[in-house]
């Protein structure tokens, strides 16, 4: 893939690009029209299928076995474009799930002033304080493993404010976009720029590993989490949304 000209921010498909490189599925099979991923409790972002070319409403029923056989419920990401998928999807009882925003950004524009001093830190593999910050807020060892299996440019963040644990994030980087996930911010240390200093952070360090973009995912629900990107001075790329069968619900 050519990489996105330095003036020009990604658009949603390269964005879909960068979450799913940065993200991975542990195993991904092309079927069909679909591809089937199976995320191994990873998380939706990690198990949705996709799909790959335009799906007829006969198809549907092969890829919601093949969720099945990997006992995972039927769930399918919505991407630009799908617009005849979403509408099948419905008329098959499938709800909307956890619409999300894709937000970018020039790495210069948020790589614009360091963390204070012995405030936000970044390592690979993820600290024990790490993983205990991500598992207090419902990120849990199977998520962890999504993190280990990234093969690309990787790192962990961790802040500390007032001289306690504050936070914890993960970045990775494809074709010179980096992605932040799992933003996480204890609830005692919130409201105090914890997770404008990991941001910040994190486009030090991808900026420093070949980066040009920085970018991040945000369920539509979170108002907070949209503000702060939308203070930082991102853009809102796109979206995308899961299907998921009523009965699983």
């Amino acid at each position: 893939m050519t990489p996105t000209p330095a003036h020009a921010l990604p658009d949603a498909q390269a964005l879909y690009d960068v979450t799913d490189a940065t993200w991975p599925a542990a195993t991904e099979t092309r079927q069909g029209p679909w591809r089937i991923r199976d995320g191994q409790n990873g998380g939706q972002r990690a198990s949705a299928t996709v799909a790959v070319d335009t799906p007829k409403t006969d198809d549907i029923a092969e890829a919601e076995a093949a969720m099945q056989a990997l006992d995972q419920p039927r769930l399918f990401q919505i991407r630009d474009g799908d617009a005849a998928l979403d509408k099948m999807l419905a008329e098959r009882g499938y709800e909307i799930v956890d619409p999300v925003n894709l937000w970018v950004a020039g790495i210069e524009d948020i790589a614009t002033e360091f963390p204070p001093p012995v405030t936000a830190f970044q390592v690979w593999e993820p600290l024990a304080i790490q993983i205990d910050i991500w598992a207090n807020g419902g990120i849990g060892p199977a998520r962890i493993d999504v993190m280990r299996r990234a093969n690309c440019a990787k790192t962990a963040l961790l802040g500390r404010l007032n001289d306690s644990p504050a936070g914890a994030g993960f970045v990775g980087i494809h074709d010179q976009i980096a992605m932040v996930h799992a933003l996480e911010v204890v609830p005692t240390q919130r409201r105090q720029g914890m997770a404008q200093y990991l941001m910040r952070l994190a486009a030090f360090w991808a900026r420093d590993n070949g980066a040009r973009h920085m970018s991040v995912l945000c369920t539509q629900a979170n108002d907070g989490a949209n503000a702060l990107y939308r203070g930082l001075g991102m853009t809102l790329a796109g979206q995308y949304h899961y299907r998921k069968h009523g009965d699983d619900l």
